[in-house]
């Protein structure tokens, strides 16, 4: 009997901790959304209640109905969901191709390649601000969706190429050699065996690529200036005036900015299984 307490106790209490921990974590990562979420849906006014509460005591829709008729606000939205959606299309293809070749054939200055790309992730995006800002002013593409999606994808392509080659590293060369043998071509065995099995590390590689995209500060700021070419955080930020912040649009505006975040993340997550399991029955 004392037994059976001692290993119940052993089982109990570490599930016990582990579900604490997580329920911690849980609050802590939640409550400053559900903060963000339900100050978005009070006045300024009573915003600045005291005490502070969670809960508005009367719910309204100003702030969303503000962006919404803000032509202005809008065209933020537009334009960081075409940046952040042709930097990710252009770096997963890029990456995807250039990962292959890393992952498959043995070529010169493979490893020197390796070194430097591996290489440009140690370099803080702010110490290229001033040499990029020169740049896209002497090419004169100043104030253009080129230079941001250029510029964005200089940041991007490094990470998803390591984590495609790494991703294709997991796959049996075999796969190529069969196709080969079948009288198949390189190109074949890449679009039709070694991508279809590769679409978690794809997944993977897009959700990241369009959320560094799409929450870029800095060069947005930078390497723009009219109103029309402005993205959602450019647009959050310009919401601070000089003598008062509109609080409950910035809120209502993080919010709606987080939601192509989230549904990307519920599709990418139904894709993950979706192709392990279709990568386990072709292999």
């Amino acid at each position: 009997m004392a037994k059976a307490r001692r290993s119940l106790s052993r089982t109990i209490l570490p599930t016990l901790l582990t579900y604490l921990g997580l329920a911690v974590g849980l609050v802590f990562a939640g409550f400053p959304i559900l903060w963000m979420f339900f100050t978005s849906l009070k006045s300024n006014t009573e915003i600045f209640a005291l005490p502070p509460r969670l809960l508005p005591d009367h719910f309204t829709n100003v702030a969303y109905l503000s962006i919404f008729n803000d032509q202005a606000k809008v065209r933020f939205f537009l334009n960081s969901y075409l940046v952040a959606g042709v930097v990710t299309v252009l770096t997963v293809l890029i990456a995807i191709l250039t990962a292959y070749a890393f992952s498959r054939y043995s070529f010169r200055l493979k490893k020197t390649l390796n070194v430097f790309i591996i290489s440009t992730q140690t370099v803080p995006p702010i110490t290229l601000l001033i040499p990029y800002f020169g740049m896209v002013v002497a090419f004169g593409i100043f104030n253009t969706y080129f230079a941001l999606i250029l510029t964005y994808m200089v940041f991007t392509l490094p990470y998803a190429i390591l984590l495609m080659t790494g991703y294709l590293n997991t796959l049996p060369k075999e796969l190529d050699e069969a196709v080969l043998v079948d009288g198949g071509s390189s190109w074949t065995a890449l679009w039709r065996v070694i991508i279809p099995l590769s679409v978690p590390g794809i997944v993977a590689t897009a959700v990241y690529t369009f959320l560094l995209a799409w929450n870029e500060f800095l060069f947005a700021l930078t390497l723009t200036k009219s109103m029309d070419m402005r993205t959602v955080p450019i647009g959050i930020e310009l919401l601070m005036g000089q003598h008062a912040f509109e609080w409950n649009e910035m809120m209502a505006m993080s919010v709606l900015g987080s939601l192509p975040l989230l549904v990307l993340y519920l599709i990418a997550q139904r894709y993950f299984l979706a192709g392990m399991a279709a990568g386990s029955v072709k292999s």
